[in-house]
């Protein structure tokens, strides 16, 4: 398929009534409105294609993006992709999931993380937290640095309730994703959760509440999950 039949087709798919969802969960204009179901009806003919997934990310469309980080060759993304791609995530489900997942299954997850949550922009802040909480849960734990991770903890202990609205929330996640991902600093998690108390993040037009940190490691403990990695981040 080429980008210009897919952009056909994910036209014909939009819904002004979840357009409307949408927009109030911050994806931005351009985008029709298109399900993730619907998208992936798209990506089971498609399957990965590298060059395609850029194309169709260019287009600066929000279904178009999703849709590419679905069908992106994450081992053929460069280090430039990744940092175009982070540069237009301007709409929150692109840059907290489209990039984060696209990164962190890629060669340079933890680089562009780091890189990422050094700056300035809000939406480049929460798509570097996203990302190491992604490559947490994916990566085993000997493919991890502890001591980074640890850092970083402390680094949200100290900075969460003075940083950007959706940075706090993508930093809440973070802790959700050590806590329940690295079974050896799980407590360590538990520890800043507690120390950090109630994250704060406005979400308006929406129902959506913050997760309660604590709450999920425990759930993760009890039911024996703790520490099981996932095979994608992708969904």
């Amino acid at each position: 398929m080429t980008v210009n039949e897919i952009m056909a087709e994910l036209q014909v798919m939009g819904s002004e009534s979840i357009k409307k969802i949408l927009l109030k969960h911050g994806v931005k204009e351009p985008f029709f409105g298109v399900k993730v179901e619907q998208l992936k009806t798209i990506q089971k003919k498609v399957k990965t294609n590298y060059q395609l997934a850029k194309d169709l990310y260019a287009t600066g469309n929000a279904d178009a993006q999703y849709l590419a980080g679905l069908i992106a060759d994450d081992a053929k993304m460069t280090k430039a992709d990744l940092r175009a791609w982070a540069g237009q995530a301007l709409s929150d489900n692109i840059s907290g999931n489209t990039v984060p997942w696209v990164a962190a299954e890629s060669n340079y997850g933890y680089e562009m993380g780091m890189e990422w949550i050094a700056n300035d922009q809000e939406y480049i802040a929460v798509a570097g937290w996203a990302t190491i909480s992604a490559l947490v849960s994916l990566k085993p734990d000997d493919e991890l640095d502890f001591a980074a991770l640890t850092a970083l903890l402390d680094k949200v202990e100290k900075t969460i309730h003075t940083s950007p609205n959706r940075v706090r929330g993508a930093m809440n996640n973070f802790i959700i994703s050590v806590g329940s991902y690295v079974a050896p600093l799980s407590e360590k998690a538990i520890a800043v959760a507690k120390a950090i108390g109630p994250v704060t993040v406005i979400r308006e037009g929406t129902a959506c509440k913050t997760p309660a940190a604590v709450e999920y490691i425990e759930k993760a403990k009890s039911r024996g999950s703790l520490g099981k990695k996932k095979k994608t981040v992708k969904c």
